[in-house]
């Protein structure tokens, strides 16, 4: 069985040795035996857990508590309790597909909204029936418009109104959110389908304006839940090589 001193498994993964500190006390890895000074002795089974808390929070998706499920994942394989991690896992896979499927539907609902044509814009609706028409509340359209979502409402006896168009575009912003799409992304796209209508939807959702200068999972949210099913898969792999590891040195201990 070979051991290593921190530094070593630091300098092994491309860490630094504090990072290996943390996550022995966050509990993602095994507590490390200790010499006579003091000093941890680190095995290949901790190597590969390290390796697998990186992968895990290589795409940290925070919708639907996943994020939530890759740290229970982290914690049984830091207590030992490999097989349950495994299984949740597969769990997490799952949800990922499922979120995937979702993010599609998403983009087909929108493009058959993107093809129809508007009915009556000389029929308006106060803020009040339009949210009641999309089933969310008067504070979400506030959001969405602060947001840039939508341009400034035009005043009718100081009322805001909103024109059948608006309404679809509404509709277009509600699907979007509830697959979440970040505002950013969903800015980006109604901001380029205004001036360039044939564009591909998937694509504009998928692609954060190079200007920003923050870019987060949801703004590429097709993109970072593909990488996040891959990563999950690989963790599958990393599990079954920490089991086989800690099933050997625990051997060689006997």
């Amino acid at each position: 069985m070979h051991v290593y001193r921190t530094a070593t498994v630091a300098k092994i993964i491309g860490i630094h040795p504090n990072t290996v500190r943390l996550y022995e006390s966050l509990g993602f890895i095994q507590k490390p035996n200790r010499q006579e000074n003091g000093y941890r002795i680190y095995t290949d089974a901790h190597i590969a857990q390290i390796r697998l808390v990186r992968t895990g929070f290589q795409i940290e998706i925070l919708q639907s508590g996943l994020r939530k499920k890759i740290i229970r994942i982290l914690l049984l394989s830091g207590s030992g309790l490999i097989d349950e991690a495994i299984n949740l896992t597969g769990e997490y896979i799952n949800q990922i597909i499922q979120e995937k499927n979702k993010a599609e539907q998403a983009i087909r609902i929108v493009r058959q909204l993107v093809s129809e044509t508007d009915q009556n814009e000389s029929l308006y609706f106060s803020r009040r029936q339009a949210a009641k028409a999309l089933q969310v509340s008067e504070d979400t359209l506030r959001n969405w418009e602060r947001n840039g979502l939508l341009a400034e409402r035009k005043k009718h006896r100081g009322y805001c109104i909103y024109t059948e168009s608006d309404i679809k575009r509404l509709k277009i912003i509600r699907v979007l959110r509830c697959a979440n799409y970040s505002h950013k992304a969903i800015f980006n796209m109604v901001r380029r389908l205004s001036y360039f209508p044939d564009e591909n939807i998937r694509d504009l959702l998928d692609t954060p304006d190079p200007n920003d200068e923050i870019i987060s999972v949801c703004d590429k949210l097709i993109t970072s839940l593909q990488t996040a099913e891959e990563n999950a898969r690989s963790m599958l792999g990393q599990l079954h090589t920490i089991r086989t590891l800690l099933h050997s040195e625990s051997s060689s201990k006997s």
